[in-house]
């Protein structure tokens, strides 16, 4: 769902930090997502640092994106990791709010809402 999100109300995330960081102003972040986001990080207890959320075609080819990123359509954020344990709560806080879809890697956490691709699934590189 794409709604009304009022960045005020949001607790640990401002609206710049789902941008497309390429500069092209591109922010078309999911509401769901966004809510959902806040709920982990409440659950996690710890802090969750976007390295990527919203990307254009051309953001999303330089960052080696998938052709049909979840990125591209604001389903999906790339969580930044500080360490072994810092990985281990935002894990468990996504699975514990209903993240379905997650990448494990070695410095982030991808996850999405993008119920157009196979679900109840976790990977990594």
């Amino acid at each position: 769902m794409k709604g009304l999100i009022i960045w005020n109300e949001i607790k640990n995330f401002n609206e710049n930090e789902f941008d497309c960081h390429c500069g092209c102003g591109l922010n078309n972040i999911n509401t769901d997502l966004v809510y959902k986001l806040v709920e982990a990080r409440e659950l996690a207890d710890v802090v969750f640092i976007i390295n990527s959320a919203c990307r254009c075609k051309k953001r999303n080819t330089s960052e080696g994106g998938e052709k049909l990123s979840s990125h591209l359509d604001g389903l999906a954020v790339d969580i930044k990791v500080l360490g072994s344990a810092h990985r281990f709560l935002i894990l468990k806080s996504l699975l514990a709010v209903g993240f379905t879809r997650i990448g494990v890697y070695e410095t982030f956490i991808h996850c999405d809402i993008d119920d157009t691709k196979p679900q109840n699934v976790v990977w990594y590189k």
